[in-house]
């Protein structure tokens, strides 16, 4: 049985266009005015999918990569200005034989984010001690800290061909980050 609308004391349940039962009272006007008031608060900008974005951050799924990476951007004054894009391997990924069926996803993402957030550059983040490293390329190419940097070399400079030839127009900054968030450049 419904309730007549407008009943003083109790709540109305309303089917928006979207499906969705919500119920219209007090407390929830309240939550959404404070989740309103949060909002506008945002040390951060609140930016629209649609603009200009510095960068695409192309990083590695490693879960003790996600502080240093996230730090690195946020010294480096990007915060709030980059899109992300992680996957095993970061370089690796997008370019290793072995993970082959993954490239076409990085390479149509990066079109998107070009086309929506028009990303003038992108920055590549491999690290040390990479699982993805060694599955794509064997335990040698870790195996030694001169392996590992010919390892992430060679993969980072097959990326910055592949990119040249597919975005020409966008930068590229690569780099090697060990554990503690220390980063060594490549060019």
């Amino acid at each position: 049985m419904s309730q007549p609308p407008f009943q003083k004391g109790r709540s109305m349940d309303r089917v928006c266009s979207c499906g969705g039962a919500h119920r219209f009272d007090r407390r929830h006007l309240f939550g959404m005015a404070g989740a309103a008031t949060l909002l506008a608060l945002s040390p951060y900008p609140v930016q629209a999918a649609y603009g200009e974005y510095e960068a695409m951050v192309l990083a590695c799924i490693d879960p003790r990569m996600q502080e240093p990476v996230y730090e690195y951007l946020k010294k480096a004054g990007l915060t709030g200005k980059y899109s992300q894009f992680t996957i095993a391997g970061a370089a690796i990924g997008v370019v290793a034989p072995k993970f082959k069926s993954w490239h076409k996803t990085f390479w149509d993402n990066l079109a998107v984010s070009e086309e929506l957030h028009r990303v003038k550059r992108v920055i590549v983040i491999d690290h040390r001690d990479c699982g993805a490293a060694k599955v794509a390329y064997g335990d040698a190419s870790i195996a030694t800290p001169q392996a590992e940097n010919e390892t992430h070399r060679r993969a980072l400079a097959e990326f910055r061909r592949e990119l040249a030839h597919r975005h020409p127009k966008l930068k590229v900054d690569t780099g090697l980050m060990a554990l503690d968030g220390s980063m060594m450049t490549f060019s």
